[in-house]
């Protein structure tokens, strides 16, 4: 009896350690390092040549869609789950990548169209903890539909809390390095001449005469001008007018009949007048859109005249929340005001964190029972 008791003790002081060091490094493994694993493979795309006057590109990470719950859909625990994801996510790119500035194109909360005030100003505060960024790197905000609600939904409440609290208009000209960012409010281009839409397409238009000013053009009717001229990159939450998602081949972008169907405009993506008015005023050689939760790349060519044409490429960047698709991803863009380069960045799937955490507990039940087995016959043999 005593041989047992003191064979059970043996094993118990053995393994417990053991298996609780093993437990602590999976859950370690799976809730941190995985993230760094995934995302260490994905950086900065170099540019193509130098900026002519050696000026340090602009390193930019753009996300959209963060989709933080409120209290009337989802389930706690998945609230909890998706948050702590986003939130690793997140702050792991910001060790690994450092970028100069953060764009976050919209709905970053689902319920922010209906919450009360005191729920929308703790929405606020967990968006910033959740998403911190570093000092020395800022952070810009453009509205989304979950945020206000869609045009007809939209209050003077609704916007100006937004507007305040995010420190987000309907536009917003941002300039770095002699690259500029147009932001704009995408529920704002509906085009129906209420107080926001007049606001927001008297602001474009004095932003365009700025642009045209600082580019020398003959068009010009005023004296403001920025320091350096580059042609602007459009950040907002809906995509550029589109028929629907079938001309997008990216692997992630939406899947089969649901890229087929047809774009309803001003819900899916802002009308094709608003998106002429936008592209002949600013003269974008990029843009950056999200509401789809899917990833899409559309090289555009606009000939408003028979002798001017306006091409660029718009990006439609997919949510930053494993809540609405297994593989989120997030953009990172190296600017120079001649160049936008473009990587796109995986995070760790849904199913792959499930398969490795269970592929570790088994190498752990494996590794265990393999000592139980040899710590025995060592035992046996000494007693011997």
């Amino acid at each position: 009896m005593a041989f047992l008791v003191r064979k059970l003790r043996r094993s118990f002081t053995h393994i417990i350690p053991r298996l609780f060091i093993g437990l602590v490094f999976i859950y370690v493994y799976c809730e941190y390092l995985i993230y760094y694993v995934t995302q260490i493979q994905c950086g900065w795309i170099m540019l193509s040549k130098e900026p002519n006057d050696g000026t340090e590109p602009v390193y930019a990470m753009v996300i959209a869609d963060t989709h933080l719950l409120g209290s009337r859909n989802g389930h706690w625990f998945d609230k909890w789950r998706r948050e702590w994801q986003m939130h690793r996510a997140f702050q792991t790119a910001m060790t690994l990548h450092s970028p100069n500035v953060v764009f976050v194109l919209g709905d970053l909360f689902d319920e922010g169209k209906w919450c009360p005030e005191k729920e929308f100003n703790d929405y606020v505060d967990r968006f910033y903890k959740l998403f911190k960024v570093p000092d020395g790197t800022a952070m810009y905000t453009v509205v989304g539909n979950h945020d206000i609600g869609f045009h007809y939904r939209i209050t003077p409440h609704l916007a100006k809390r937004f507007e305040s609290k995010l420190k987000s208009p309907p536009v917003q000209l941002v300039s770095i390095r002699g690259n500029h960012f147009v932001l704009i409010n995408s529920m704002a281009m509906e085009g129906d001449g209420c107080s926001l839409c007049a606001r927001t397409v008297a602001e474009i238009a004095n932003i365009s005469n700025i642009l045209k000013c600082s580019s020398g053009s003959s068009l010009c009717k005023g004296k403001k001008r920025l320091e350096r001229y580059s042609r602007p990159i459009i950040m907002q939450h809906y995509p550029l007018y589109r028929e629907s998602d079938s001309v997008c081949t990216e692997p992630d972008a939406a899947p089969l009949p649901e890229r087929n169907g047809l774009f309803e405009e001003r819900w899916d993506c802002l009308s094709k007048e608003s998106t002429e008015n936008l592209v002949e005023s600013l003269h974008p050689r990029a843009a950056f859109g999200a509401h789809t939760h899917h990833s899409c790349v559309v090289r555009h060519s606009f000939v408003p005249t028979s002798d001017h044409k306006i091409e660029f490429i718009e990006y439609t960047v997919p949510s930053f929340s494993w809540r609405n698709r297994l593989d989120p991803k997030y953009y990172l863009l190296t600017i120079s005001p001649e160049e936008v380069k473009v990587s796109k960045c995986g995070m760790p799937r849904e199913w792959t964190l499930q398969i490795t955490a269970i592929l570790m507990t088994l190498a752990l039940i494996v590794y265990l029972r393999y000592y139980i087995s040899v710590d025995t016959l060592s035992y046996n043999y000494k007693q011997l």
